[in-house]
């Protein structure tokens, strides 16, 4: 079932989003509120949301409400990976939610969230444990990044890859099953944190672990996933094919589609972090596929108030 479409991805991080060539994020403000009242268009059960900010920064927050932009969604996202990029401690999240918290009455997911094995694998148990523990209640959707590694040969859409060092390789231990396909000892502790918490799972364009995904989500007790459909993929020979295929396999959860990535030929400069030449050509992709996914799986209207207490498994 397609439960939300959300609209962009990391919008206030450079390595989603040119800083240069919208440095007010007024075109992109544009943008989204031109894709969120499509979707609305498109079909009123789906929730709109807000890409997950990178950082959380409720200043961010304000300044698109300012530019009219909360009248266009539902929900807004925030991601955070305080034991692997950000400046501040895990025990920090309570605190983080509570800053959007006071600049929206929007109701606030946590749509992506992980630790990575780049040091040891005993500190995702802990991670994943602790992150549990601190937001379930706190939060309707908390997306876990992610069931799989991230192939080495793959790449990382950051800028400056293997210049940053560390950072650019903890993109690749994110998940809870290795590359080689086997599971690392968090993914048993997930099993015991399910259907409370989902995933966050990018699947690449006619990506071969899609059917594997779904199996170990099932097996799980996955109920919800957050993916995506790129714009920019939009443009490959037969890409309805693909996003048929993966929209299809996935079409026993509860999806939170989201839109992102510019076509090179599409943007004020040939990225796929550039703001569109036209922004409606981007609300129009978001606005077809909501019309062609929500009509073939159905639509389900996601949660607006933060979901009950979990008991938490011990670590192993």
């Amino acid at each position: 079932m397609i439960e939300a479409a959300m609209l962009w991805n990391e919008p206030n991080n450079k390595s989603h989003w040119d800083p240069e060539v919208d440095p007010g994020w007024d075109r992109f403000a544009d943008m989204v509120a031109r894709a969120g009242h499509a979707v609305r268009q498109a079909n009123g059960d789906v929730t709109r949301v807000l890409g997950g900010m990178s950082p959380i920064d409720p200043l961010f927050v304000q300044n698109l409400a300012g530019k009219g932009v909360m009248d266009a969604i539902d929900a807004v996202a925030v991601h955070g990976f305080p034991l692997d990029w950000n400046l501040w401690s895990i025990h920090d999240w309570p605190a983080k939610i509570d800053e959007i918290r006071a600049v929206t009455d929007k109701p606030i997911w946590v749509s992506e969230v992980g630790i990575s094995t780049f040091g040891a694998d005993e500190v995702q148990v802990f991670g994943l444990k602790r992150t549990a523990e601190l937001l379930t209640g706190k939060a309707p959707r908390i997306h876990w990044y992610s069931l799989f590694d991230l192939p080495q040969a793959w790449g990382a859409t950051t800028r400056h890859k293997e210049a940053e060092g560390s950072s650019y390789y903890r993109h690749f231990y994110m998940g809870l099953i290795r590359e080689d396909g086997t599971p690392k000892p968090s993914l048993d502790l997930f099993g015991d944190l399910t259907p409370e918490i989902g995933f966050c799972q990018w699947f690449h364009y006619h990506d071969p672990r899609l059917d594997e995904a779904v199996t170990w989500m099932k097996r799980l007790g996955v109920t919800y996933l957050r993916t995506g459909l790129s714009w920019a993929d939009s443009f490959r020979p037969n890409a309805l094919d693909w996003f048929d295929r993966q929209m299809d396999a996935l079409g026993d959860f509860d999806v939170t589609v989201t839109f992102c990535f510019t076509p090179e030929h599409r943007g004020l400069m040939p990225h796929h972090t550039s703001a569109p030449i036209d922004p409606n050509e981007y609300a129009d992709f978001c606005a077809s596929m909501i019309d062609r996914y929500a009509t073939r799986l159905g639509v389900k209207r996601a949660p607006a108030t933060p979901a009950g207490p979990v008991t938490v498994a011990a670590a192993v």
